[in-house]
């Protein structure tokens, strides 16, 4: 190989090393903006529920304890699960994701819970109102994900709205007065 082609290849392989992260994707510079901008939100929203969710389950008390904090335990490593595929799918898109507490801050829709005590019911009806809001906009996601024929995102989606029905569902049964 002559020396001009090998200089040639190592300064290609230079700029590729120092380009933007802009994974390739077939669905187009709109979509790729549009549903990684609202994958980012999702993740945010992710992670503040996942934070909460073990902030409950770490200061549950009361009669329930062990079954609220079994529960929660649960639920948190259900929600934590799907925080890597979310952040995965924003890159295969072609767009970038999270890199910080701080960025996970600015994205998130879901309130904290900074209080020293919160009563166990209201633990519960809390996660139950945030499961439901994350629902409703994994939902909004999805429809999005419709107008751009992202059927891979959408798909995606499907399992963890269930995943989230589900959990405002057993919030919901535990709350009933008997």
């Amino acid at each position: 190989m002559a020396k001009a082609d090998k200089a040639s290849k190592a300064n290609k392989a230079k700029q590729q090393r120092k380009a933007p992260l802009r994974t390739p994707s077939a669905l187009g510079e709109d979509a790729r903006r549009d549903i990684s901008a609202e994958m980012n939100a999702l993740l945010a929203d992710t992670f503040a529920l996942y934070l909460k969710t073990k902030n409950f389950h770490w200061h549950m008390s009361g009669a329930h304890f062990r079954d609220y904090h079994l529960l929660l335990d649960e639920h948190a490593d259900q929600i934590y699960a799907t925080t890597d595929p979310i952040a995965e799918r924003v890159r295969k898109l072609g767009g970038t994701t999270l890199r910080s507490i701080g960025d996970i801050a600015r994205h998130q829709r879901l309130a904290d819970n900074d209080a020293e005590f919160v009563a166990p019911a209201d633990m519960l009806a809390e996660l139950r109102d945030d499961n439901e809001r994350l629902a409703d906009a994994m939902r909004r996601t999805h429809e999005l994900c419709d107008e751009y024929k992202d059927v891979a995102t959408a798909s995606l989606l499907e399992n963890w709205i269930d995943e989230a029905e589900r959990r405002v569902w057993f919030l919901f049964e535990i709350s009933r007065s008997v």
